[in-house]
């Protein structure tokens, strides 16, 4: 009852200060007695003018005395995410409480996220790490540092626990294993931002081989703390934070709320916490599943990808935003048919942009390299990632059968994650 209590408030608060859920939520009676009375957020509406925080209409007040960061893609399609003070401290005070377990006393903590350009990871893990409930160390490398250095500094400070993004964790290792380089000292790997899958980490306990890998928690930029890693989690389980959101998880094609363990579908955030900038049953683009029965403490779920819907998708460092990538199909090669496919061979990402032209090409080489020079000029990131042997970008035509489609409307679907989020079988590591 008290969290039914603190979502009429929410609902009422961002009705009456916020002009987009005026519109979303005006028709809806209150109080409610369960979230499924409220629509879904759309987030190409929500986020529509967030470029611009004076006209935002997602926002209930001014953005003073708030923390700005950015969600991802360039710098014209990155989307702004605004923290009160307050609410700010909450999410790395609750989150740097959530880590306790996964630390004993006198550990050494190399913080290995990124920082700069409006980017909130190593600031966040930064202040987090101020809250862990045991006496740590941390060293406050960042994402940047060159790899000679980093392994120097491993060994003469005796750091026990590398906290970073799989991509550069796994650039790291292949920087080590090239030198000869194994450190045994490295005790914890604490990884965030992406998945890791079991491929990759078998290449980081070739050069770490007596580290425990575990997720540092699930949290993003837009929507907050998701959920908590604990010591009980297998690869890929988080758990709910009751204090700070609601988690649903909802069938793709019936819209219909799952509570059954084991059946994947869209996870969806009500963010209790946040009003500045409030979230209403918001898709925050991956898909999950439960792993707990329903009225289970802190349930238990796991995710399974991001979904055929998202906004944003992380690859490696990558953050890829579809809408961005549409208007460069269609730019450069006249074409609204295509679709991103997401793929794991070894410890290498694969992604592959598949178009159908309208129109007969000139040719298929020039229109696919002219498409991959667009790409890379947008995400320069590339072609460090493919310099690392991370990633591996396929450029190619199709015709509309290749085109995996919406069971129910027929549309594309723009995102196909393919890669295996399922635990390792027993004795991988």
């Amino acid at each position: 009852m008290k969290t039914i209590h603190q979502l009429n408030e929410l609902i009422t608060y961002a009705r009456q200060h916020s002009g987009f859920y005026k519109q979303t939520l005006g028709p809806i009676n209150q109080p409610i007695t369960a979230l499924a009375q409220l629509p879904l957020i759309d987030p190409v509406d929500y986020w529509d003018q967030s470029h611009d925080l004076d006209r935002w209409p997602v926002l209930t007040g001014s953005p003073s005395q708030a923390l700005v960061f950015k969600t991802g893609g360039s710098t014209s399609a990155g989307k702004l995410s605004v923290y009160s003070r307050r609410e700010w401290h909450a999410l790395v005070r609750d989150f740097g409480h959530s880590l306790t377990t996964q630390f004993k006393p006198d550990d050494r903590v190399a913080n290995l996220f990124f920082a700069g350009d409006l980017y909130a990871s190593f600031l966040f893990i930064h202040d987090a790490l101020a809250h862990v409930d045991t006496s740590i160390t941390e060293l406050p490398f960042t994402g940047d540092v060159d790899s000679s250095v980093l392994a120097e500094a491993i060994v003469q400070h005796r750091i026990n626990v590398l906290a970073g993004v799989p991509a550069h964790l796994l650039a790291f290792a292949a920087w080590l294993s090239r030198h000869g380089q194994i450190l045994q000292g490295v005790e914890t790997i604490l990884y965030g931002g992406e998945s890791l899958f079991a491929s990759q980490r078998q290449v980081l306990g070739q050069v770490f081989p007596n580290a425990r890998i575990t997720s540092i928690g699930y949290a993003s930029v837009d929507a907050g703390f998701i959920g908590a890693s604990t010591l009980d989690c297998d690869d890929g389980e988080h758990r709910m934070q009751d204090e700070h959101a609601i988690i649903e998880i909802i069938d793709e094609v019936s819209g219909a709320v799952i509570d059954d363990c084991d059946q994947p579908g869209l996870l969806v955030l009500t963010n209790l916490n946040r009003t500045l900038m409030p979230l209403v049953r918001y898709p925050v683009g991956d898909r999950a599943c439960w792993r707990e029965p329903a009225g289970t403490a802190r349930r238990k779920f796991a995710l399974k990808g991001r979904s055929a819907s998202s906004q944003r998708v992380r690859v490696g460092l990558l953050s890829l935003i579809p809408s961005e990538i549409g208007a460069i199909v269609q730019h450069t090669v006249g074409s609204d048919d295509w679709q991103l496919m997401i793929e794991q061979t070894a410890h290498k990402d694969v992604l592959s942009l598949k178009w159908q032209p309208t129109t007969p090409p000139p040719s298929d080489e020039n229109a696919c390299r002219q498409l991959e020079l667009r790409l890379v000029e947008c995400y320069p990131l590339i072609k460090k990632l493919q310099a690392d042997q991370l990633l591996e970008l396929r450029i190619q035509r199709c015709t509309s059968e290749d085109l995996q489609r919406h069971p129910r409307s027929g549309k594309c679907l723009r995102v196909l994650d393919r890669r295996v989020y399922s635990p390792p079988a027993a004795g991988l590591t």
